[in-house]
């Protein structure tokens, strides 16, 4: 059998995303692809929740789990903010639906094949890139080969924290939940040393919802520790009463203003969190990881040579390496910080900017919202921190039913 065009390696979002815009009806070039899944077992990521914005009408809108026109932030005193962010909504995508939806696709693609394996290295040769398996076995050759696995260690930065939760998917005796306003940050939770705490409320009905305790700082809890965090948020503060948990959800995300390339070899490139998709001051990955996929499909369904675009353009990079520094400084407030933006910036506005995509004169309007001196002094410093390595990953994400 001949060597596919393009292989991808790992099926989480970026992956999957890839093969269902590569494997996309029509195009100039017919492309064989295959995908390596992990087998079941500890390197096959759990079932996860994604979420994102968008205007009505996108590509995955008959899979979503739910989505909302509002959003809400509560200040620490519980003074509420919301904001409608039109012409977006916010969008929840279960891993489950969205692999099923893609599956379809892919099923009637005739260049594509999947196979499971355990991938332990990719490679780039002259001719192409190879996949290695368990022993320095080569398990497939591909023209070129797009890695999505998780990076095993992040690169050396000047500040790196992790964005780390737990969530339940609860079921409440009583109504409890607004249908049409998503909570994103709740920040009447204890705030830790270092960094932010807030809760994320996205209700599914008005007794259902996925409720989060986050944090943003530098390590995450014990299981334990969220599951007091997680209590206190739903008896003490939403004072939900009777409730049922019914899935749950565990995950960390980097946040980091380290270098990670998408392109590591002549015919090897890394993809979703691995290229750089993931936001270092939100955390959000999955919009990113959609806007690099379609570049790199345009490119090889038409021919031409393929330039894989970094997710976020280098103002938006230095404006994150700020904000994480007086963050972790603790030089600016988190809590305080992300109230006044959702206060002062209208929703659609703010929702641009937080994806990387607003113009330069909304990011100085938005940078006047924020405390300037600390900012400013940041700002100054970040030339002369070292950039360090920061510790190995301690806890992989995790979903029980």
């Amino acid at each position: 059998m001949p060597d596919p065009d393009v292989v991808i390696v790992g099926a989480g979002a970026a992956g999957l995303s890839l093969a269902y815009h590569l494997c996309a009806p029509g195009g100039a070039v017919p492309l064989s692809v295959l995908l390596v899944d992990a087998p079941p077992g500890p390197l096959r990521p759990p079932p996860r929740t994604w979420c994102y914005w968008e205007p009505p009408g996108g590509p995955y809108d008959s899979a979503l789990a739910a989505s909302w026109p509002r959003l809400r932030v509560r200040a620490a005193d519980g003074a509420p903010t919301v904001t409608d962010p039109s012409p977006f909504r916010y969008k929840m995508l279960r891993s489950d639906a969205f692999e099923a939806l893609v599956g379809r696709r892919l099923s009637d693609a005739p260049g594509f094949r999947r196979i499971e394996a355990t991938v332990t290295a990719v490679r780039d040769t002259p001719e192409g890139g190879e996949v290695l398996t368990e022993g320095g076995r080569v398990l497939a050759r591909g023209r070129r080969v797009f890695d999505s696995r998780p990076p095993r260690r992040l690169p050396p930065a000047r500040t790196t924290l992790l964005q780390h939760f737990m969530g339940w998917f609860v079921r409440t005796e009583r109504p409890a939940f607004d249908p049409a306003t998503a909570d994103l940050m709740d920040f009447r939770t204890p705030q830790p040393p270092r960094g932010l705490s807030f809760g994320y409320v996205l209700p599914l009905d008005p007794h259902t919802a996925l409720v989060e305790y986050t944090e943003f700082s530098p390590a995450p809890l014990t299981a334990d520790a969220y599951r007091r965090a997680l209590h206190h948020y739903t008896q003490e503060v939403l004072k939900l009463g009777e409730f049922h948990v019914t899935a749950q959800e565990r995950g960390i995300i980097p946040m980091t203003d380290g270098h990670l390339p998408c392109r590591v070899g002549r015919s090897v490139y890394r993809i979703g969190t691995a290229g750089g998709a993931t936001r270092p001051s939100t955390g959000y990955t999955f919009a990113a990881v959609q806007r690099q996929s379609r570049a790199v499909a345009d490119d090889l369904r038409a021919g031409h040579g393929l330039r894989v675009p970094v997710p976020y353009g280098a103002w938006p990079r230095a404006m994150d390496a700020v904000l994480l520094r007086a963050l972790d400084s603790g030089r600016v407030a988190g809590a305080d910080f992300f109230t006044r933006l959702f206060r002062e910036v209208p929703g659609e506005r703010l929702l641009r900017f937080l994806d990387g995509r607003s113009r330069l004169h909304e990011d100085l309007l938005i940078g006047l919202r924020t405390p300037v001196v600390p900012m400013l002094r940041t700002v100054l410093e970040l030339p002369f921190r070292a950039r360090t390595e920061p510790p190995p990953p301690t806890a992989p994400e995790e979903s029980t039913p």
